[in-house]
């Protein structure tokens, strides 16, 4: 089967191949911040309050923890283009099937089987972007992938949010699992078919998890990138409380959000490929100072829109940790690039868990930057280690010389 696009029996170009699994990526991104825009609506129409519908939100991100490895480890020996077929698909029915949850008990659980493909499916297509262009080009690559994950922030989250408020929250699961469903077909056609890599194994991608850089770099990701899950879970509720904005300017501001990040993951892959650690470590350092700005600039409506602009910027940390897990897991990139996802939705759900600790404990509504600033500085020190122990490892293999 060929792609109208491309000539028979001819591979499709790059771009056309990261735009398919752009897409993909554009229908998690999709269904994994819509839903923290939609949390006021459907803690309503559930008759549940705020911190217990974040719940929902934290049981897809252990539900990405849980399935990353597990899928990634029992399918190392399957095709890429194969799995990527099956974890969308899984993904595209798991999302219909939210859209249609009677009650919170069975919402969580299905928000927990909607994320098992997740972590899995970034994982493989990462894998395949990086396959698609030289060695000198692969964080673009992946940022190129990336980039359906934060269009999804600028187009699908509003759009989700809108459905929310115009017609009910259940049509923007719908929205998320018709997507999913478009990736299939587009990743089936246009995907190269490939086997497995050379050797694959269960046992060999499992040991990615010997390596102490694997678990630094892992812990990096499911600190520092819980500074921004902690504001932007309870952003749409910051909004209508403390800055007062109407209904309609929420998806707006969601938007803005998007446009941050999109930006952020066009910019800062080109500086990774010149300088990836330090890269890093300038974007936690920015994470840590613009959420610490959003407990000052919540009162006003175009203090809080710039500085969400600016925190969504920093959302291109995942880019640069999930090339970085490439590079120090020797034969298990499968594995590691997955367990990329597994590290950013721990951050998923300890960001909206402490967040909605400080709301509880009657620190109000902007607590959440304190806590984010906090989380952004720890995963800084996680990998000011890392660099330390890199440059340990290479001066006693100098010495060995």
């Amino acid at each position: 089967m060929t792609f109208p696009f491309t000539p028979r029996n001819q591979p499709a170009p790059a771009w056309l191949v990261l735009l398919a699994l752009a897409i993909g990526a554009f229908a998690i991104g999709t269904t994994e911040f819509a839903t923290m825009s939609l949390l006021p609506y459907f803690a309503r129409d559930l008759h549940i309050d705020a911190p217990t519908a974040g719940h929902v939100i934290s049981a897809y991100a252990l539900g990405v923890v849980v399935g990353a490895p597990v899928l990634t480890v029992l399918a190392a020996r399957m095709a890429r283009r194969t799995l990527l077929v099956w974890l969308m698909g899984l993904f595209a029915l798991f999302n219909g099937l939210c859209a249609l949850a009677p009650n919170y008990e069975s919402l969580l659980a299905l928000r927990f089987l909607s994320g098992l493909p997740h972590g899995a499916y970034f994982g493989v297509a990462s894998l395949v972007a990086v396959s698609l262009v030289p060695l000198s080009r692969r964080n673009q690559a992946v940022g190129r992938m990336f980039l359906g994950l934060t269009v999804a922030t600028i187009i699908g989250v509003p759009f989700a949010n809108w459905l929310g408020q115009a017609v009910g929250w259940r049509w923007g699961f719908g929205l998320v699992a018709a997507t999913g469903l478009l990736t299939v077909v587009l990743v089936a056609l246009l995907v190269p078919r490939t086997g497995p890599a050379p050797g694959a194994s269960p046992l060999r991608e499992l040991g990615a998890l010997k390596h102490l850089q694997v678990w630094m770099t892992l812990g990096v990701g499911a600190i520092g990138f819980g500074g921004l899950f902690a504001v932007y879970t309870y952003l749409a509720d910051t909004l209508l409380q403390v800055t007062h904005a109407a209904p309609q300017t929420v998806p707006v501001v969601l938007g803005i959000f998007g446009v941050g990040m999109t930006l952020g993951n066009i910019l800062v892959p080109w500086l990774a490929d010149r300088a990836l650690m330090r890269t890093a470590a300038g974007l936690l350092l920015w994470s840590a100072a613009t959420t610490a700005l959003f407990t000052l600039t919540a009162g006003n409506i175009w203090a809080v829109a710039i500085t969400v602009f600016l925190i969504g910027f920093g959302g291109a940390l995942g880019t640069i940790l999930q090339t970085r897990l490439m590079d120090v897991a020797k034969n298990a990139q499968s594995l590691a690039a997955a367990l990329n996802h597994s590290a950013f939705n721990l951050a998923n759900a300890l960001g909206p868990l402490l967040g909605g600790m400080a709301i509880a404990a009657g620190h109000g509504w902007t607590a959440p930057g304190w806590v984010g600033s906090l989380l952004a500085l720890g995963g800084l020190a996680l990998l000011l280690i890392s660099v330390a122990l890199d440059r340990h490892a290479a001066a006693r293999a100098v010495m060995r010389r």
